[in-house]
Order: C-alpha cells, then sequence, then structure tokens
C-alpha cells in the first residue's frame, strides 16, 4: 500500500490508494450514495494527453462488454478535472503482484498447491476472453487480481487489448511499446516480421507462471533493447533448473508456454487447463507429479495460417547469429543515461 495522495472524487470516498503505474493511480472508495465498495482508476498526468484519454475510453469499453465472471467489471467511466476516472468492482482483491511481494519487498511463495489452482483459474479466464475475440497483450502478476479468501479470480487492465483476431505490430523504440515488456512475446515487440495473435497471451502467462514459481523472472535485465533480445532469441534456464523442486511436468509446461514461435506453443486455453488439472489431480492424489506428454488435449477452435519456416532451419539460423551478432554491438556500443523503465504502462 502507497500513502494517500490528496484526491477527491466527486460522489466517492477516497479510501486508500493500492496501486501506482507508470500512468494510472488506483484508489479503494465508496460510493457516498450507496455505500458500494469500488476501485477508482485514474490517469495519472493533470493534462493527460489525447492517446491516453482514448485508452481510458477504450478500456472502459472492452471491460464493460466483457460479461465473463473472470473479468472485473466497469461500472463506470467518468470525467475527473481534466481527466478520466474508470468505476471497478471491488471485490476484496489485491493482484497476485502484491500478493507475491509483501510491505518489505521479500517474496511470498505460493505452495504447487496453491499456484496450480490460480493457473487453471487463470487460464481458463484467458480462454473466455479468447472466445469473445479479445487478445489481452498485457497478462502479468499485476494484472491478475485474487482473493485468497474467497478464491476469487479476475484479470484486469484492457487498455491495450485488441478486438482483432490477429495483428502486425510495427517497430518501435523498445522504450515505448505497449505493454509489460519483461513478460511480452517475441512477436509483440514488432522485432519478429510476424502476425501477433491470441497466442502473445499464451507467452505472457508463461513468464508469469516462471515467476510464481520461482521467484525470479527469467529475463531479469533492466536494459529494454536487451530484454527485447533475450525474448527473440535466449532460451532461459527451465523452472526445474532454477528449483529443482519444481517437477519437470510443470516446469515443461511453463517452456513450451515461453516457446519462441506461436506454433510452438500451446494452441488453446483448454489445452493449457488440461494439463495443469493433469498435474493438480496427482498432487492430490499422490502427493507427487509424474511426466506425462504435454497438449494430448490442445486443439485450437481458431484456424492460423503457419508462418513458420518450414526446411529453412540453416537460414533462420543464420539470420538468428546475425541478430545476436548486431545486438550485442548495440548494447555495447549506446551509452545510456540510466536504467531504462521497463515496467507496465498501464
Amino acid at each position: 500500500m502507497t500513502p494517500n495522495r490528496t484526491i477527491r472524487i466527486p460522489g466517492y470516498q477516497i479510501l486508500e490508494e493500492i496501486y501506482e503505474s507508470a500512468n494510472s493511480l488506483v484508489y479503494r472508495g465508496k460510493g457516498e450514495q450507496d455505500n458500494q465498495s469500488v476501485i477508482l482508476k485514474v490517469l495519472k498526468q493533470d493534462y493527460p494527453t489525447a492517446s491516453e484519454l482514448t485508452r481510458y475510453k477504450h478500456e472502459y469499453e472492452i471491460t464493460r462488454n466483457l460479461t465473463i465472471d473472470g473479468v472485473v467489471k466497469a461500472y463506470a467511466l467518468e470525467p475527473y478535472q481534466r481527466s478520466l476516472v474508470i468505476i471497478l468492482e471491488d471485490f476484496g482483491a489485491s493482484s497476485l503482484k502484491q500478493l507475491f511481494n509483501n510491505a518489505v519487498g521479500e517474496i511470498n511463495e505460493f505452495s504447487l498447491s496453491q499456484f496450480l489452482n490460480i493457473a487453471i483459474k487463470t487460464t481458463e479466464i484467458i480462454g473466455q476472453i479468447h472466445s469473445s475475440n479479445i487478445i489481452h497483450k498485457d497478462i502479468n502478476p499485476a494484472n491478475i487480481v485474487y482473493n485468497p479468501e474467497t478464491g476469487q479470480l479476475k484479470i484486469i487492465d484492457f487498455g491495450i487489448s485488441s478486438q482483432l483476431t490477429r495483428e502486425n505490430p510495427t517497430l518501435k523504440n523498445p522504450n515505448v511499446l505497449e505493454g509489460t515488456l519483461a513478460y511480452m512475446s517475441p512477436e509483440q515487440t514488432g522485432r519478429m516480421n510476424r502476425a501477433l495473435d491470441y497466442r502473445t497471451d499464451f507467452y505472457s502467462l508463461g513468464v508469469t507462471f516462471y515467476e510464481l514459481l520461482t521467484g525470479k523472472l527469467p529475463f531479469e535485465t533492466t536494459d529494454a533493447l536487451e530484454l527485447v533480445h533475450c525474448h527473440i532469441a535466449k532460451v532461459p534456464m527451465s523452472p526445474h533448473q532454477v528449483n529443482q523442486q519444481i517437477p519437470l511436468a510443470v516446469s515443461d509446461m511453463v517452456m513450451k508456454l515461453m516457446a519462441k514461435t506461436a506454433e510452438e506453443r500451446y494452441q488453446s486455453a483448454w489445452g493449457i487447463k488440461a494439463d495443469l488439472e493433469n498435474c493438480l489431480n496427482q498432487w492430490q492424489e499422490k502427493g507427487t507429479i509424474e511426466e506425462f506428454s504435454l497438449a494430448t488435449q490442445d486443439i485450437s477452435d481458431k484456424f492460423q495460417i503457419p508462418q513458420k519456416l518450414y526446411g529453412r532451419e540453416a537460414e533462420v539460423e543464420i539470420l538468428l547469429a546475425a541478430f545476436n551478432r548486431v545486438a550485442a554491438d548495440f548494447v555495447a556500443d549506446v551509452a545510456t543515461d540510466g536504467v531504462t523503465d521497463v515496467t507496465d504502462v498501464a
């Protein structure tokens, strides 16, 4: 929890500030007339840009129209000074990011059964979002909120979500990419010359699972260009290599989710959920999880034209080697003014 700042929103009593991102401040409050508990999300800048205001309107419309239990409800979008405030459902939850890191910055580890239950719920909601033809594009622990007492879990922050089933990302400076770079799929960086579809969320889900299991991100650099290079070209240590207490089957699932190309990942949320449920059932029945064939129930209901180059492995290796050399030379030559912020831009 962060210290309260002076803010007054007509019609609401502000109780506490609960989160701050690069662009937004999030408060817990209640309606003065109906005494209903709510979350209020307001733009941080006194003079937000037109694009920031448009993004808030987009987030509200997407959230309001998604009638899914696992998506937080949007009650209203209201003017606030020269800005906007989104009024959201409050079900007494905290983000996984907040639950994972306590007030003094120490890591609160989830047990394996807790992780599997959270992972199953998250995966099921992502599947429902995809069935509504929405790509979230910013799945990470800050955007998954959970109430440990009730077991309710919901996904938030649809500010950069897409209603397209497929889009072509444009090449941008790594410091201004939309989303949270530490969790971003290779194709979402705009440097892969590949279309982006719903499977970008599976990569981000894999990074989220990796962090919840190991207490670490797969790539811990804070340099934006180097982080993009890692997502595209480097294979991280598996969760099992980081912590041998993590079963190989669970570790292999995470690594499959984090495959560099979308074709090599899971192809459906239902396939991911089936394997997670297999792991949970084994753990509950035997106290251990044996290895098994992954993705046997992974059938996508969406037709995708493969973008993988078949029969061109040697050429791909040459291109990747060239990319690695250029990226290494660039990182070595560029002088930076300070640590690059690669946190979310919600």
